[in-house]
């Protein structure tokens, strides 16, 4: 039987406005599904109707897409050790999540889309699959989402929890609505000492400093395997690395080609959304830029100046077949991308300067002589060509960033025995 859904005046005002938005939304899932065909499949869920159930006790984790669901890796390998005779449900926001999640957990989890904060579809939700246990990554912070699980006794914990001063700036702009909504979960987890002094401020009170799981991810045997057969692919070549690239950025990075003193430099541009894709290759073709997609399977042709990363969930591989990466978002101020990942396959990381969602790692990288901060395209060519030619600089990079990788390991732990002692 649902429990009566309270409503504060607060989130009165909050439901009624997310109610006369949903037309807007469903307009919005078929509008990004022109390119993105998966934001028209599922479309119930999205309101709390579901086909698909678990057969067992059932512990749930929010990640809303592909960075979160590949940071839930090991914190997922964690929860099975504690609970082995539970199934876990990861739920997501966006198909490209969905899809990293088919990639990475197969069939071992159930998934699903987590419905919009409407009321009536979080209690439909929670009715169906009554978790014994939720989990929210990062900064996942929804009212009537927290509020029902408080209302239904289901502990609900925010994990992996960030909070930038922009972020904090926004939230404290509702301060009663925020320290309200902070004060019904069950428990925080932040990554950093200044994310937990940020959440503090805003009004959660049982909060802890876990550390960051971005940090527990390594590459599978798999995905250095995929990254040799990229190497072998590009042959003797220097290659060059463009991941995660945002709107904007691709023209900016191209600078590296016109000023390349690399000989037969080959840079490999992963675009961050996929449908990008298309929009990407034909800026390259207004160029005249000879180029060929990953997708194409096609041996590489000796005039091929840039290679097309057009994949989902090969990140890894592209890092481990680079020589020298730079990371994405961070030219235009959309505040960067994990530089973590390069720095687990040892690969030296250049970031532009807008890195407002990754700060501490970021600088963590920096102060470890892992990661080159670079200020604009030119400066960002200019780096790239020096590295490139000096394999003992770059050497010395990659070892400092697999150095901070290992000192900084053990946030999944820590939040899985959090976790089991509030639950216990």
């Amino acid at each position: 039987m649902e429990t009566a859904f309270t409503v504060s005046p607060w989130r009165l005002v909050y439901s009624s406005l997310l109610y006369s938005l949903m037309p807007l939304a469903l307009v919005r899932l078929w509008w990004r599904g022109r390119r993105q065909p998966g934001y028209r499949q599922h479309i119930a869920e999205r309101f709390g109707y579901y086909t698909v159930r678990a057969q067992r006790p059932l512990v749930w984790l929010h990640s809303v897409s592909v960075g979160e669901t590949r940071a839930a890796e090991p914190l997922i390998t964690a929860l099975r050790r504690r609970w082995p005779d539970h199934d876990i449900l990861l739920t997501h926001m966006t198909p490209t999540g969905r899809q990293t999640g088919e990639q990475v957990f197969g069939a071992t989890v159930l998934r699903c889309y987590l419905p919009y904060d409407l009321p009536g579809a979080v209690s439909r939700f929670l009715a169906h699959f009554q978790p014994q246990l939720g989990i929210l990554l990062e900064t996942e912070i929804w009212p009537n989402l927290i509020h029902a699980c408080r209302e239904r006794s289901i502990p609900l914990f925010l994990v992996n929890a960030r909070m930038s001063e922009r972020s904090a700036r926004g939230y404290a702009r509702f301060a009663a609505f925020t320290a309200q909504t902070l004060a019904e979960i069950a428990g925080i987890a932040a990554q950093t000492l200044a994310d937990a002094e940020r959440l503090h401020a805003l009004g959660a009170s049982q909060v802890t400093v876990s550390g960051n799981l971005k940090f527990d991810r390594s590459p599978r045997a798999e995905e250095r395997e995929l990254g040799t057969q990229f190497r072998k692919r590009f042959g003797e070549r220097k290659v060059f690395l463009a991941a995660s690239t945002r709107e904007g950025e691709e023209e900016q990075v191209l600078d590296v080609l016109q000023t390349s003193s690399g000989g037969d430099m080959l840079m490999v541009i992963v675009p961050r959304h996929p449908q990008r894709f298309d929009a990407v290759a034909r800026l390259l073709e207004q160029h005249g830029i000879a180029y060929q997609r990953r997708s194409d399977e096609q041996s590489l042709q000796p005039l091929t100046r840039v290679w097309l990363g057009d994949s989902l969930g090969e990140m890894y591989a592209y890092f481990a077949a680079c020589d020298v990466a730079f990371v994405g978002g961070s030219l235009v101020a959309l505040g960067g991308q994990n530089l973590l990942e390069a720095c687990a396959l040892g690969k030296p990381v250049l970031i532009g300067p807008h890195t407002f969602n990754f700060t501490e790692a970021t600088q963590l990288a920096l102060d470890a002589g892992a990661a080159l901060r670079v200020q604009n395209p030119e400066d960002l060519a200019r780096t790239v060509n020096t590295l490139l030619h000096d394999p003992g600089r770059r050497e010395a990079m990659g070892q400092a960033g697999l150095e901070l990788m290992r000192q900084h390991q053990g946030a999944a732990e820590r939040i899985a025995a959090l976790l089991y002692l509030r639950k216990h």
